[in-house]
Parts: structure tokens; C-alpha cells; sequence
């Protein structure tokens, strides 16, 4: 049983789902209001899991065959391996996607409920069956789900938006580009058998990294905007540091082009998004102290 449930975890992408946790949390604590009702904050993580899961799992499904032809991907997915049946696979994804958007819907907004459809079948459907086959942008576009979280974080908790969750938005937008196409360089050869039209192999590594690093110009200009809304001197000393750091490696796997410097960027990048979400949590609670 214990396996099972495992291989159905695996399904959610439970890796991407931690960091889509993380923002969505970042932004309930940075607006405040649900602190003082704890179970509310967990049942929206709950819900955020669920419809996050459904989409990522909607993915899993649709591109099954092609995951089987991938190194990174034939030996760690479910369904390649035949560890799930498709059906069992579907079944499941729209069962958690329903359950997530029902407690939305009941316990918290429509506004939340509406945005959290909208990135399920943005991601699940948009983006598995038509961006990712037919664009070299589709990384571009489709970064729009994965940076959901906080707007649908603080729709819940407000039943509105506002700037900083939308600057919150931005940041995740313009760091998907730097961060999956480091991933796409490293494992071209994966793509190149799946035919998909990914970046690197439409346009090549040069252009790719080049891409990136406009990227992560943007990025960095995005990430020091939410001073103009309240944030403090300890968020802004942490992008600007991280950021530094983010432009210092881009500049230097696109000059180097080496492997190594690329692979260094793709894992600096994660650690990048926790630890300037991270700034941004500890920043909030300590002008709320003082």
C-alpha cells in the first residue's frame, strides 16, 4: 500500500510541488490575515497541493510515451515504468484536481477556486498538448502556471489581488526561462529524441544562454520591486545579493559554455527562489515585530 501511494506522490511531482508550496505559503505570511487561523493556513496548502498536484499529474499523463524516451524521466516517472496504469494515473489527477477546487470553493473563494481551474488546464491541457509541442517559447508562456501560487495564495486569504503578490508572480515568470533551459541544455540529447521544439535545440546553446541572461537581468530588476511595496532593508539586501550571484553565473556559462557552468547555474537557481521567498518571509514578520 505504502508503494502504491508513493508511485500516485510521484505523480504530483512532489520536487516542483515543495517549491509551489513554499511561495504560496510566503505570500499567506507576507499578507497576514490567516495567521491567526492556522487551520485555515493548512487547508489552503492542502488545496494548493491538490489542484497543483492535478496539473503536474495531468502532465505526467498526456506525456507518458515521451517520458519513456528520456534518461531523466523513463526511470523515476510511474508511468513509464508501468508502476500505474494510465487510467489509475487519470483517475486520480482529476479525483485530487476536484477535491482541491471543492475546498477552495467552500471554505475560501471563487476567486481562488477560478484561478486555480485556470492553472490546472493552463498547465495540464494548454501547455501539455499545445505549447510544449508547437513552440520554442513554451517554457516562456507555460511559467506562467508554476508562478500562480502567491496570486491564488492571497486571493484566498483577501478575495482579491493586488501588486506584490503579482510582483511575486513576476519573479517566479522570469526565473522559469534561466532555470528550465539550463535543464534543457543539460539533457538536450533527452529532447532531441522527443522531438520537442525546446530552446536549445531550435535556436542552440549560445542563443539559449544568451536568452538567459536577459532573463535574468529582468529577474533581478523584478525581485527589487517589492521595496516600492513595503518591503524591508532584509529583502532587498538578499536580492541584491542573490541577485549579483544569479547575473555573475549566467555571464559566466554563457562565456564559458562549459557543462559545468551550466549545471552550476540550474542548481544555484533553486536555491536562488527559496532563499529570496525565505528573505521575503523573514522580512515581513520583522517589521510586523517592530
Amino acid at each position: 500500500m505504502s508503494a502504491t501511494v508513493a508511485e500516485y506522490l510521484k505523480l504530483t511531482k512532489p520536487t516542483i510541488m515543495l517549491l509551489v508550496i513554499f511561495t504560496g505559503a510566503t505570500a499567506l505570511v507576507v499578507e497576514g490575515s490567516m495567521l491567526a487561523q492556522p487551520w485555515r493556513f493548512l487547508l489552503f496548502m492542502v488545496a494548493l497541493f491538490l489542484t497543483g498536484g492535478c496539473a503536474n499529474s495531468l502532465n505526467q499523463y498526456f506525456e507518458r510515451d515521451l517520458d519513456a524516451l528520456m534518461s531523466r524521466t523513463a526511470g523515476r516517472r510511474p508511468l513509464p515504468q508501468r508502476r500505474l496504469s494510465p487510467g489509475s494515473a487519470l483517475t486520480f489527477s482529476v479525483a485530487i484536481g476536484i477535491a482541491g477546487l471543492v475546498i477552495l470553493a467552500l471554505f475560501f473563494n471563487w476567486l481562488a477556486a477560478l484561478l486555480a481551474l485556470a492553472t490546472i488546464l493552463f498547465y495540464g491541457l494548454f501547455y501539455t498538448l499545445v505549447l510544449k509541442p508547437t513552440t520554442a517559447q513554451n517554457i516562456v508562456i507555460g511559467g506562467a502556471a508554476g508562478a500562480m501560487a502567491p496570486v491564488g495564495a492571497w486571493a484566498a486569504a483577501t478575495g482579491t489581488t493586488g501588486w506584490l503578490p503579482w510582483l511575486m508572480f513576476g519573479i517566479i515568470f522570469f526565473w522559469t526561462p534561466p532555470h528550465f533551459w539550463a535543464l534543457a541544455i543539460a539533457y538536450k540529447d533527452d529532447y532531441r529524441l522527443t522531438g520537442l521544439p525546446m530552446m536549445p535545440l531550435v535556436r542552440g546553446e549560445r542563443s539559449t544562454l544568451r536568452q538567459m541572461l536577459v532573463y535574468a537581468v529582468m529577474l533581478v530588476v523584478t525581485s527589487l520591486l517589492p521595496g516600492l511595496f513595503g518591503a524591508g532593508w532584509v529583502y532587498l539586501a538578499f536580492a541584491a545579493t542573490l541577485g549579483l550571484v544569479f547575473l555573475w553565473r549566467s555571464v559566466g556559462a554563457l562565456r564559458s559554455g562549459s557543462m559545468e557552468r551550466v549545471r552550476g547555474l540550474f542548481r544555484f537557481s533553486i536555491l536562488y527562489l527559496f532563499g529570496l521567498f525565505l528573505a521575503l518571509l523573514i522580512d515581513s514578520r520583522i517589521a510586523n515585530w517592530f
